[in-house]
């Protein structure tokens, strides 16, 4: 009896982690929904506030990553001593609040002010779930959980586009919406609306659940009392190990955020609306994404079962493989059907290194720093991705390529000038990662 009351409470404890990390994932599609949804609109927004791209980049870079990269280390040491559910349920609230007021905006520091408070609100997403799914699986078997997740990262596009392009179906055809007490609003303003208020109320579905109990740290390494002054203190010291899976994250954050632009390259290169393009994009990012992050980790997991100690770390040198030169020749093809084809390969590089990358790094911190870690990691690659990503390309767009599909130019250059000299590197930075296993292991 003893046994079978173990089974279930085992079966119980199962159930309650899966569920958990299925609401994370809702959250991680929420988070990207609303961080997304800009790239569809870039036309309309930058006709009604008299926008530059200039402009444009500053909003879908800068504008979200101010507080979404700052805020991730505080917030990542509060996930290591707080309750991390209540800040999660608070992040998600913040950030849909955000979203709904980007429809209210009038100028372009309206729009820039919303979207600093959805970094702000999105910053305590990450840090927190994945301290909640490692402390809720053990060390073999988070591989699966962690790529359910990061499926969000895929899941997330998909449905800001085709939720994004059917509201800017049905909007455009029915012209200015008047609202009460709010007054007139323009498609894409009603766009940020609808997407944005449904997450208050996923915010609140989150706060019910139960906080998991964190694991003691018996590894030595582990005893890092101290706040984040001494945790960047230790991440420094430990900086190639870090530097072997986050230089490659970087290159993926880099060429994710730059195909916020996209939309604007599709309509300004082969005429295609962005509500057509949303379409199609959404249905082959539901179609591959999710299975790529899933594919993910299992290998990660299969790798990890014949011996492999760096498994996490060979499926994201493979997914950078996969997402560099496709993210370089897509936007560089003479029809939008070969550009999508590479557009979709690349999706499947970047799901590859999203989510063995965090694989990676939880396997070679303290338990007592994996928010805080979390939230470095989070860090770099968000400054990278949104300050150089589309920030960049805007600034080619009015400065270099300022023919009508210069666009496209811009965001091939960007990748092959950041990306080449890091996918060089891989080989050498893996042998930090490699050697920082052997000390972890020989303690």
């Amino acid at each position: 009896m003893d046994n079978i009351a173990a089974d279930n409470q085992k079966n119980s404890n199962s159930s309650s982690a899966w569920i958990m990390v299925s609401l994370m994932m809702v959250a991680y599609i929420f988070s990207f929904i609303d961080r997304y949804i800009l790239g569809l609109l870039i036309e309309p927004i930058k006709a009604d506030l008299n926008l530059t791209d200039t402009q444009i980049g500053l909003l879908l870079g800068p504008a979200f990553a101010i507080f979404y990269a700052t805020m991730g280390l505080p917030l990542g040491y509060m996930a290591d001593r707080l309750k991390r559910i209540s800040i999660v349920s608070i992040g998600i609230f913040v950030w849909s609040l955000a979203t709904a007021a980007s429809g209210l905006a009038q100028n372009f520091w309206h729009l820039f002010t919303a979207r600093m408070m959805v970094g702000v609100g999105e910053a305590t997403l990450s840090p927190c779930a994945l301290s909640i799914i490692n402390d809720s699986f053990p060390a073999e078997k988070r591989g699966r959980p962690i790529g359910v997740y990061t499926m969000g990262m895929s899941i997330g596009p998909a449905c800001a586009y085709l939720a994004g392009a059917a509201v800017l179906t049905w909007t455009n055809n029915a012209g200015l919406i008047s609202i009460p007490v709010i007054g007139e609003l323009a498609p894409w303003q009603l766009a940020f609306i609808i997407v944005g208020l449904p997450g208050i109320l996923l915010a609140i579905l989150v706060n019910t659940r139960k906080e998991p109990k964190r694991p003691i740290d018996h590894n030595p390494k582990g005893n890092l009392k101290e706040g984040i002054t001494d945790a960047l203190k230790f991440f420094a010291k430990k900086r190639w190990v870090y530097a072997s899976f986050i230089l490659p994250a970087c290159v993926m954050t880099i060429i994710a955020y730059s195909q916020a632009w996209v939309p604007a390259m599709f309509q300004r290169t082969w005429g295609m609306e962005a509500s057509t393009y949303a379409y199609i994009n959404g249905l082959l990012l539901l179609a591959f994404g999710p299975i790529s992050n899933n594919v993910a980790g299992w290998l990660c997991d299969h790798w990890a079962n014949k011996g492999h100690k760096d498994a996490g770390l060979r499926v994201l040198i493979l997914g950078a493989v996969i997402l560099l030169p496709t993210g370089i020749l897509a936007p560089l093809m003479p029809t939008p059907t070969l550009c999508l084809i590479l557009y979709t390969i690349n999706t499947i590089g970047t799901a590859f290194t999203s989510s063995s990358a965090l694989v990676t790094l939880l396997r070679v911190v303290p338990a007592n720093l994996k928010g805080l870690s979390v939230a470095f990691y989070l860090m770099c690659i968000s400054l990278a991705g949104l300050l150089i990503g589309p920030t960049v390309v805007g600034i080619l767009n009015d400065t270099v390529f300022t023919q009508q599909d210069g666009v496209r130019y811009s965001m091939s250059v960007v990748p092959l000038i950041i990306g080449t000299p890091v996918l060089l590197l891989i080989p050498y930075m893996r042998k930090f990662y490699l050697k920082e296993l052997e000390e972890i292991e020989g303690k």
